[in-house]
């Protein structure tokens, strides 16, 4: 387990991009020791991969199918609240099919515990991913912010709000193809919020300003995340660290630096997703259409040919000056000798 960001990489380099803890991490428990070696007469449990405050994931293989799966294993749950929130987990999953997300495959109860059973992603997460380094080029970016917000917008448009992107929960499959994971504490908008009123909800270090406020939250907060997201990807480096507390509050007093040589682009819409006024960020689906790669090549086109317009305006300016001849000298009284 890497010790700066609590995820299991065998190979992260602990660079610095780790330097915060999951909020989970003081309260996560050890994968129970008597978990069942089948669940739901079907899925055969393997290794855990990964392990939480309140469940276990597990490398499992589905007998049926005989294909490899992801067992989440809830534990035994301390109360109503963590009850309804892994039951709030099970039905969002169920209602959402789309290629930018883990798949749900099935959930029940095993020996009085919760499961679910999803796709397994090959492949590392994007925390690991920026934990071993190198930063992420412009251009890798733009293609994984583009899918994460085709993914988001389709979530949004069915009335859910994930509250929790962050790198920990962007699977990246085969290293390459990113899918947002874990729903544990996405809201559906149409339903009471799992949480009490004025409970803050997610990781500190990507919280939305309006999560730190205790107000609404919308679609507007993952988009939040979604820009502090891509930022670290390419500069290798969380924007907000420090204490739970004092990582949360930052953001109320400071946008996010975002670096000047950016191209373009990436410099005019990280910005405008991370703005402190959520009515003032662009949409999901506005966010993937301007990372949509002929619409960033127009751009370059369209700035190239307005540079190339100015130097044409002043190359004619020149020609002309050459083509009226030498200008005839101003003789100012009493200047010839």
């Amino acid at each position: 387990m890497c010790v700066g960001c609590s995820e299991y990489a065998l190979d992260c380099a602990g660079n610095g991009a780790c330097v915060e803890p999951r909020e989970d991490a003081e309260t996560a428990l050890p994968p129970a020791a008597a978990s069942p070696r089948l669940i739901g007469q079907r899925y055969e449990l393997g290794p855990v991969v990964g392990s939480g405050a309140s469940a276990d994931v597990f490398r499992g293989r589905d007998l049926r199918e005989r294909v490899p799966v992801a067992i989440k294993l809830f534990r035994h749950t301390s109360g109503p609240a963590q009850a309804r929130r892994h039951r709030t987990e099970i039905t969002v999953l169920a209602r959402l099919q789309h290629s930018g997300l883990v798949r749900f495959r099935d959930a029940g109860t095993e020996q009085g515990r919760l499961f679910v059973v999803t796709d397994l992603v090959e492949g590392p997460s994007l925390a690991e991913r920026i934990c071993r380094g190198p930063a992420m080029r412009p251009a890798a970016v733009r293609r994984l912010g583009r899918r994460l917000a085709i993914a988001l917008s389709y979530v949004h448009d069915r009335g859910v709000v994930h509250r929790d992107v962050k790198p920990a929960n962007i699977l990246l499959e085969r290293g390459l193809r990113p899918r947002l994971a874990d729903f544990g504490i996405a809201r559906v908008l149409d339903r009471t919020a799992t949480t009490a009123n004025g409970a803050i909800v997610g990781t500190a270090a990507y919280l939305a300003p309006e999560q730190v406020r205790g107000q609404p939250v919308g679609p507007e907060a993952d988009v939040y995340a979604l820009g502090l997201v891509l930022l670290e990807a390419l500069t290798g480096r969380r924007e907000y660290t420090g204490g739970q507390i004092e990582t949360a509050l930052v953001r109320l007093h400071r946008p996010p630096r975002v670096p000047e040589k950016l191209p373009s682009d990436l410099a005019e819409l990280l910005p405008a997703m991370t703005l402190d006024d959520p009515r003032q960020r662009p949409a999901a689906a506005s966010v993937a259409t301007a990372l949509t790669p002929w619409r960033v090549s127009l751009r370059g086109k369209r700035r190239r040919s307005e540079r190339g317009r100015h130097r044409s305006t002043e190359l004619r300016g020149h020609h002309r000056l050459h083509e009226q001849g030498p200008a005839t000298p101003t003789v100012f009284p009493g200047a010839e000798s």
